[in-house]
């Protein structure tokens, strides 16, 4: 994760309330990110705590609809280092937890490596979107 966040996302720090925070806390704190006629609400930890155990988490929410993929990528671009390996987990049904039906997750292990499928598994990347 970024040391700090981009300066796009800094103008967006939420400064007041009880989720306030200022540019000192660098990636933790919530932003209230406005793409066209989007709102995002996006929380920010970047595991440095005790109880995050070294998980950076970023989650993002919509008012009344979830995030696109455009908007998820943006996000990644604005709180993670380009060759940083970010990922959307579906874990095992019996831990769901689903606090915003319109919430989607971003996570890194500050330690632990996260593996990755060659991206030919994906798609070639001749000719496509990269």
């Amino acid at each position: 994760m970024r040391q700090y966040p981009t300066i796009i996302m800094e103008r967006c720090r939420v400064l007041k309330g009880p989720y306030a925070s200022t540019m000192k806390d660098g990636c933790n704190g919530a932003f209230m990110v406005h793409i066209k006629q989007h709102r995002l609400k996006v929380l920010s930890s970047d595991g440095t705590d005790d109880e995050a155990q070294g998980w950076e988490h970023v989650s993002v929410s919509c008012p009344n609809r979830t995030p696109t993929w455009l908007e998820m990528c943006w996000i990644k671009e604005q709180m993670w280092e380009d060759e940083e390996i970010v990922f959307q987990l579906h874990p095992k049904k019996s831990e769901y937890v689903n606090c915003h039906p319109y919430c989607l997750h971003l996570w890194r292990h500050k330690v632990v490596p996260c593996p990755s499928p060659p991206s030919l598994f994906v798609g070639p990347l001749e000719g496509g979107n990269q």
